[in-house]
């Protein structure tokens, strides 16, 4: 066990979130950039200069091939998860995948078992679970201050322009709201709630055949009810108001990245700040590191059993609403 252990970073896929976690790589101790890969060579040459990246390839298998990396961030559209990270694990190379894991629970369950096969850590990169404020009120949770939950009420929705061959309308790139940001209030529900007894949902849906919006209930013993929504046409708070017996939590907008929180008890309010120095992929890049250091190929906090449960509940809605991917 190596806790000082020098991690080498590849990134396969030079999109938007994946400038920003390199970004964030460069802030971190014992990591660094060494490799990033497009199917276009000069799109990442240009990631490359721009993010201090030792090398760059115009194709993903020479990425996933490099005995310099030890471990490779996917930041590909949704569709492509699943064979990316096949693609890494039989070559050896550890994976934070980008969320969604995949596009259904049986490709999360073949990626497992490769992983656990090849004897590789992986991990989805889910990295609201790593931020500060949202360990915070996950610790608050456990010391039952507020005494018991009564409801949980969490939304995401942004408007974006329509354009049908863009990742976020397209159906064949798993586009919609669910895949992209439901995520996100299903996630708030599953960790601070766990897994619901009942699951009601329906949606909106658009030209393209994805889902524009979508409503989900999900129900639990003793009456405790999670109300979700996720929206790519409308702009909402994004934020999480857990409601408790004797008083709420409020996770602030946007409650998913880098936020405050707003404790409400016995007729007081206070705000709390989080201060945090890069874009926020820091947290989960770093636990990354420290499941690597430690020889760990399941990661302790975001396990691959939260990441089973999280694409069961997101197949389960997907069901619910008739929204098939096939």
């Amino acid at each position: 066990m190596n806790r000082n252990k020098h991690i080498r970073w590849g990134i396969l896929g030079c999109g938007k979130i994946a400038h920003k976690f390199a970004e964030d790589l460069q802030s971190i101790p014992n990591g660094n950039l060494y490799g990033v890969a497009s199917r276009n060579l000069n799109r990442a040459q240009e990631f490359a200069t721009k993010s201090n990246a030792f090398n760059s390839y115009g194709d993903y298998e020479s990425l996933c091939k490099d005995p310099n990396i030890d471990i490779i961030y996917i930041a590909t559209p949704h569709v492509f998860h699943y064979e990316n990270t096949l693609m890494c694990l039989t070559n050896k190379k550890a994976v934070l995948c980008e969320k969604p894991f995949a596009m259904n629970s049986s490709q999360v369950q073949e990626m497992i078992t490769v992983a656990k096969q090849n004897q590789v850590f992986l991990m989805e990169a889910l990295w609201t679970y790593f931020l500060p404020h949202y360990q915070y009120v996950l610790q608050l949770l456990a010391s039952k201050e507020f005494g018991k939950i009564k409801s949980l009420k969490a939304d995401f929705g942004f408007a974006t322009s329509f354009d049908p061959e863009g990742r976020i309308f397209n159906k064949k790139l798993g586009g919609g709201s669910l895949l992209d940001v439901g995520i996100y209030p299903l996630f708030a529900a599953l960790s601070i709630l766990g897994y619901p007894e009942e699951i009601e949902a329906k949606a909106t849906f658009g030209k393209t055949g994805v889902d524009e919006t979508c409503t989900m209930q999900l129900l639990y013993k003793n009456g405790v009810t999670a109300s979700l929504f996720s929206a790519i046409t409308q702009k909402t708070n994004t934020e999480a108001i857990i409601t408790f017996e004797n008083g709420t939590i409020i996770i602030n907008s946007r409650f998913h990245e880098p936020s405050s929180v707003t404790l409400l008890k016995d007729g007081k309010s206070e705000f709390l700040e989080f201060e945090v120095n890069t874009n926020g992929y820091s947290f989960e890049a770093i636990h990354a590191q420290e499941m690597l250091s430690q020889n760990h190929t399941e990661s302790t906090i975001m396990t691959f059993e939260k990441s089973l449960q999280l694409m069961r509940l997101l197949d389960a809605v997907r069901k619910e609403i008739g929204l098939d991917y096939t």
